[in-house]
């Protein structure tokens, strides 16, 4: 014993403060640690990803009208950001953790940042944005009209589209933003399974859920600023310091507008790059917290022994060896199934939102992406802050965190079914779905574009350029609208003599029409309201029980592989929720689409007009229709775990109960482990 006492005080005395971080007991507990400033690091990286993340998702519409593809295509380019981290979360989770953690995340960040300059890239490749109109323009770089009569009573269409057409073809630009976006991918998958594991490696069992919720709920002020980011770029022109801006005949609440996207992704790239600065100083290791001294410089000189040997079996095999007992674990694969339902629903849901509020409520993009950043986000920091104040307070343990994730999700669930009846039917647009006569049409067919007051105006039923009547009632065009005269230039343009809105409420004779569609009644303003309140709501009862969800991966694991059960839990996110639910969301909800838009050259472009009632059924439903039986999973798992519990079985991983019961290990405890054991309240069975 007094061997072993003289050879812990040699120990103390060789060590140095990088050699382990072991410090003097006799000095002060600092109150900046290296966790702690690996904390507040990781902090400030979960927010950078979150922000540049949430920018694309705010950005999705601005890229489809842009590039003049589908909901489905670009819920690809979405996707490919999960590719991206697919491709390298596992190796970089099991490798990852038996190197420098701090500069793998470092590194990441430096790739993200790359990725996000790529993004923004071709906007300085492409010519001007030339939006679709169905009147004639004065050049290809300049967007006001010269017709001062919309009705082209002896122009053919095709005189007025195949000069366009010459001048500019399609792009396959938006490839660029796809490798941009895998690229963003890929730098971020050492972040999330070597922080956390770091973390919690490192800190007192008491903290770690605390630690985690502090962490999310300071990277989800990321998203918000990335929301609102997106709705100040929304609200600039897509050309803007290029183009005259009086020249632009559309408002940010037009269809065909394309913001400024790209400014977003420059913006994202350089804060990205500045949060893996700090990683660069931080130690590979350091002191767990509220262990004893002189057990941390046993430990040390174990671990230093081991070293080597940990390397040497950092091998394929022993990864593969890795995964399989992580695949035993029954609890572990039947977490993942019904989180993987649950996530699918979740990020299906959020990369559509904006779109949805848009299409639903009548809002522009950068009003959507601002009521997205500035209510739901804070009330999911604030779900997410409670739900650790919660866990931490009562001490809870496996079970405990199972039941709160449940009845919070749950609960959040029944809450999310009232938004069927929170919506708005669709504007009367004449031609789609309305008749010109003012009848309903059930079903849009485009032989009902043409009428009678308009038939010798030789007009486009292609082309996109809705003008609003006095009669409340939106035309596809103002030569559809049956427009003998225009008057004013850009935006404040006022066509006349609009003979088609005396078939509906309004004399004929000097009946005008304004640019844009109709504003929605203040019975849908009215809606939208009670929408906001509904999310709020919602969300942070869904976020209470956030917390318990996340730790519940790291509690039902063995502590040798937390960090690659992170790893394969966002690789499947990525692989089964990430990748394919944006893809298939995006094409349910083109099949809800009325009015396709026509590229310059002819073919479908983006959409212009979605049916509301289809769209917020087909949404809503998908999205609640794949929530729902991951409650009937939910209810096995708590089954399982109050078994596994009951019988005290030490098997398939690690299962953190109630704080009240003794710890127990699986593998046979020694004294000096046993001494640890006992400074730990929190137990194990």
């Amino acid at each position: 014993m007094e061997k072993e006492n003289n050879d812990l005080k040699n120990s103390k005395s060789n060590l140095s403060p990088q050699d382990g971080n072991v410090s003097d007991p006799a000095k002060k507990p600092q109150c900046c640690t290296p966790l702690k400033l690996f904390l507040v690091s990781l902090c400030f990286t979960y927010f950078a990803k979150g922000l540049s993340g949430s920018y694309m998702k705010s950005s999705i519409t601005q890229i489809e009208r842009r590039f003049d593809i589908s909901s489905s295509t670009v819920g690809l380019v979405d996707g490919c950001f999960e590719l991206g981290n697919l491709l390298m979360i596992a190796l970089v989770s099991y490798f990852g953790a038996r190197f420098h953690r701090p500069r793998l995340i470092a590194a990441g960040c430096i790739v993200m940042a790359l990725g996000s300059f790529l993004t923004a890239m071709p906007h300085f490749f492409m010519g001007p944005y030339r939006y679709e109109s169905a009147r004639t323009h004065r050049s290809s770089h300049d967007n006001s009209t010269f017709s001062s009569s919309p009705c082209l009573a002896n122009v053919t269409v095709s005189e007025v589209i195949k000069p366009e057409c010459m001048k500019e073809g399609g792009s396959y630009m938006w490839i660029y933003v796809l490798i941009g976006n895998m690229l963003r991918g890929v730098g971020e998958s050492p972040i999330t399974p070597l922080g956390i594991s770091y973390i919690d490696d490192f800190s007192g069992p008491e903290n770690t859920p605390l630690y985690i919720a502090c962490l999310h709920t300071v990277a989800l002020f990321g998203p918000m600023m990335g929301f609102m980011l997106g709705s100040f770029c929304a609200k600039q022109y897509v050309d803007i310091g290029f183009v005259d801006l009086d020249s632009v005949t559309i408002t940010p609440q037009d269809t065909r507008w394309v913001g400024a996207w790209w400014i977003g992704f420059l913006v994202a790239g350089v804060v990205t790059l500045m949060s893996g600065i700090p990683f660069c100083f931080l130690p590979k290791s350091m002191t767990k917290e509220g262990t004893k001294h002189a057990l941390n410089l046993l430990k040390f000189k174990e671990s230093e022994k081991s070293d080597s040997e940990s390397h040497k079996k950092t091998t394929l095999k022993g990864f593969f060896v890795a995964l399989k007992k992580l695949g035993s674990n029954r609890l572990y694969v039947m977490l993942m199934c019904l989180n993987m339902l649950q996530l699918n629903s979740f990020l299906g849901y959020i990369t559509y939102k904006p779109k949805y509020m848009e299409q639903q409520y009548g809002q522009s993009i950068s009003k959507s992406n601002f009521f997205t950043g500035i209510t739901t986000l804070p009330a999911a920091a604030l779900g997410m802050l409670l739900g650790g104040l919660v866990m931490k307070k009562y001490k809870f343990g496996l079970l405990s965190a199972c039941k709160m994730s449940f009845v919070t999700s749950f609960t959040a669930f029944i809450l999310s079914l009232s938004l069927f009846m929170i919506g708005c039917e669709n504007n009367d647009v004449a031609g789609i779905t309305i008749t010109y006569n003012g009848s309903k049409l059930n079903t849009f067919q485009d032989n009902v574009l043409s009428a009678s007051c308009n038939s010798n105006c030789r007009c486009s039923t292609s082309r996109w350029d809705p003008v609003c009547g006095e009669n409340g009632v939106t035309y596809m065009s103002a030569c559809l609208a049956g427009c003998r005269a225009s008057t004013g230039e850009g935006k404040d343009m006022v066509f006349q003599n609009c003979s088609c809105l005396g078939h509906i409420g309004v004399p004929s004779t000097n009946a005008s029409a304004r640019l844009g569609t109709c504003p929605r009644s203040e019975s849908c303003d009215r809606m939208f309201l009670y929408y906001i309140i509904s999310q709020v709501v919602t969300t942070v009862v869904y976020a209470v029980g956030g917390s318990a969800a996340y730790v519940l991966v790291l509690w039902i694991v063995t502590p040798d592989l937390k960090a690659l059960a992170v790893g394969v839990y966002m690789l499947l996110v990525r692989m089964l929720a990430g990748i394919p639910a944006p893809i298939y969301f995006g094409a349910l909800i083109d099949r809800t689409c009325l009015k396709w838009g026509t590229k310059l050259c002819g073919g479908r472009g983006a959409c212009r007009m979605y049916d509301a009632t289809s769209f917020r059924n087909t949404f809503l439903g998908l999205t609640t229709g794949i929530w729902a039986p991951s409650f009937i999973l939910f209810i096995w798992f708590i089954f399982m775990v109050k078994k596994r519990l009951s019988v005290k079985s030490p098997e398939n991983g690690v299962l953190r109960s109630d704080a009240t019961k003794k710890e127990v290990r699986p593998d046979d405890a020694t004294k000096e482990d046993t001494a640890a054991i006992e400074i730990e309240k929190e137990t194990f069975i």
